[in-house]
């Protein structure tokens, strides 16, 4: 059989021949750390015998597919030390996540992370007797049967999902643990030698809260011992950056509890914060050609059922009776757009049309998934839409990249660009046609390659109404977040009839780009959080400047600072308190106030403050007007984009 390589040599070897035998073929270290192999594009096990030409790659932890296969097969370990710690537990499913893996288990009397220790244990042992991980291909009745005398219910019912489906079964035996599972899998257990459990969580099975509570084992596990410690030490760091922690002990907002799961409650520093971001987007939009819009809260079903929004969100909406007719909060903002755009017929003089809100937006989130402000149920979408000419697409995409780059170079944030391609193979999952997807998608990587950024296709993962551009930011310590979206639709122009009248005076459909630059307004808050470690910078922070009176003689000349400030609309306070003046300046430390100024008898007399910021210490006594222009300088906005 002939054997294409990635670097387009050729070579042949006999049909039968393995992956591991190929790599070992190649080099020593190679076969050292391969973990599956893709052959003409579908992963394998690397004992799987090829028998035809084709395309092959070798795969290690540094390929995204090998991490995947890591911790997945890392999971099955998990799973076979709880089978032998814990005979009576059942088994859910345990899949690769990012960063890491899990698997739910139902144990009677399980008694928490107080188990790692002996599971750990168990784990290793494992790991060091190298045992293998069997591949077997099976019939549905064989598969019943063997899931049923172990009494596996959870497996019986995704074995018949799969029956249903018409899809073939497969199971993994790792020892005397087996599993239903598609793989590929590491060759043996001496490949995950290297992991951590992490911690344990309640989960409903299949994510439904009428279904049975499960026990879910989080964990990590990494190609060495170097890249497990650094990682580790990562998430030291990311606990304590945890906007969920850092925002209520900075007073910025408030979830849950009385006032309802998923829903916040912004106290007056974090309105404070919210409202400088939102106002710096509001003119930073109106100066990149933006008209704001604002739409009601609620809307009847109807819209949402010409949108196509309904059928595929119903069971996240809320909904309501008004005068005898049903309305839903809505979960986005695009219908009340396509409103104000027909609200007159629109000549392509118009065009390009902006339109941009901060509109609040409800869904309903199951509770298992809420997670501080990163997934909430009512949450503000920077929500964007132009109604754009076919000639004009190439344009507005590069223009709204630019944009969305500016918001994250303005914080610092990296980023990774992924374009969003429909799979050519399943058109019937896709609103529109296959020739107009080609125009756009085609626009989409044009306008990318003219700005000269670097972006990863990826086929199949395109929405159903068209091909997207997906941003992804990278925070201070390594971690991509989702980022700024903007998405091509061919589905609503249709629905809502949405045209415009041409230079030929006749009715043309309308392009249109959907486009969230932060995504959720809440969501970039708590990434600003975690990525600043809540220092926030200096025109963000709700609390500039404190001054620092030692004693209650400097009272006045700290009213006197306090009202030069105000009057630069510096956000500043006293601290007059009883307490000594190095407890005050640790409280403002953790408080993580950018600026204080200090105020002696000598700095009252002589027109002086004693500066210290955050983070970097005593700046020492200096004019009071050289301080304030050092705090001016550190609290200027950003520039609007250009």
């Amino acid at each position: 059989m002939r054997i294409n390589f990635p670097d387009s040599s050729l070579k042949e070897y006999e049909a039968g021949t393995t992956g591991l035998e190929i790599a070992g073929d190649i080099s020593e270290g190679l076969a050292r750390n391969a973990l599956i192999v893709k052959f003409n594009g579908k992963l394998l096990d690397l004992d799987e015998p090829l028998r035809e030409d084709g395309n092959i790659e070798i795969l290690t932890f540094r390929d995204e597919e090998g991490k995947k296969a890591l911790r997945h097969s890392c999971s099955h370990l998990l799973a076979g030390a709880v089978q032998k710690l814990y005979p009576s537990a059942r088994f859910g499913i345990g899949p690769s996540i990012e960063d890491g893996f899990y698997y739910d288990f139902d144990i009677p009397d399980f008694p928490g992370i107080s188990a790692f220790e002996e599971i750990t244990g168990e784990m290793k042992r494992q790991a060091k007797e190298n045992i293998p991980f069997v591949r077997k291909e099976m019939g549905f009745e064989e598969a019943v049967a063997i899931f049923k005398e172990k009494g596996e219910k959870y497996k019986l019912e995704l074995i018949e999902e799969l029956r249903d489906a018409g899809e073939s079964v497969s199971v993994y035996q790792l020892g005397e643990f087996i599993d239903l599972c598609r793989g590929p899998h590491v060759p043996s257990t001496k490949c995950l030698k290297y992991f951590k459990l992490l911690s344990t969580a309640g989960a409903y099975w299949r994510g439904d809260e009428n279904n049975e509570m499960l026990t879910r084992i989080y964990g990590t596990v990494f190609d060495s011992s170097k890249n497990l410690k650094e990682h580790l030490a990562m998430l030291e760091e990311a606990k304590k950056r945890d906007h969920r922690k850092l925002g209520p002990e900075l007073g910025l907002f408030i979830i849950g509890g009385s006032g309802g799961p998923g829903l916040t409650y912004w106290l007056p520093a974090g309105t404070i914060v919210r409202e400088e971001l939102e106002n710096h987007w509001k003119k930073a939009h109106v100066k990149s050609g933006y008209q704001l819009v604002s739409t009601p809260h609620i809307a009847p079903v109807e819209l949402w059922k010409t949108s196509g929004h309904y059928s595929y969100y119903k069971d996240n909406m809320y909904f309501l009776d008004v005068d005898k007719g049903q309305y839903a909060l809505k979960p986005m903002n695009c219908p009340g757009h396509i409103i104000i755009y027909k609200n007159s017929k629109r000549s392509y003089r118009e065009l390009p049309m902006r339109l941009a809100e901060l509109g609040m937006v409800y869904r309903h989130e199951k509770s298992g998934v809420l997670h501080g402000l990163m997934r909430v149920r009512g949450f503000t979408v920077d929500d964007g839409h132009i109604f754009c000419t076919e000639d004009q697409i190439v344009d507005e995409i590069k223009k709204v990249v630019r944009f969305a780059l500016y918001f994250l170079k303005i914080f610092d944030f990296g980023y990774s660009i992924e374009l969003s391609l429909m799979d050519r193979e399943h058109l019937d999952h896709y609103a529109g046609e296959p020739e107009e997807w080609g125009k756009v998608e085609s626009a989409l990587g044009k306008a990318l390659d003219e700005m000269g950024e670097d972006y990863r296709p990826v086929v199949g993962e395109a929405v159903f109404y068209g091909p997207k551009i997906d941003i992804k930011m990278k925070d201070a310590l390594g971690r991509f977040w989702q980022g700024p979206t903007i998405q091509f639709d061919f589905n609503i122009p249709q629905r809502f009839n949405l045209t415009y009248v041409g230079s030929d005076g006749q009715d043309h459909r309308v392009f249109m780009v959907h486009r969230a630059l932060f995504g959720s307004v809440e969501r970039f808050i708590g990434n600003l959080i975690e990525h600043y470690a809540g220092n926030l910078p200096g025109w963000l922070a709700p609390h500039q400047v404190v001054i620092l009176p030692i004693t209650s003689s400097q009272l006045e000349k700290a009213e006197e600072i306090e009202n030069i400030l105000a009057d630069l609309e510096v956000r500043c306070s006293i601290d007059a308190r009883s307490e000594t003046v190095g407890y005050r300046i640790r409280d403002a430390e953790t408080g993580k106030v950018p600026f204080m100024f200090i105020i002696g008898e000598r700095e009252a007399e002589s027109n002086r403050v004693s500066l210290r910021i955050h983070g970097e210490g005593d700046r020492g006594s200096m004019e009071l007007d050289e301080a304030i222009d050092i705090v001016m300088a550190g609290c200027r906005r950003p520039e609007l984009p250009e």
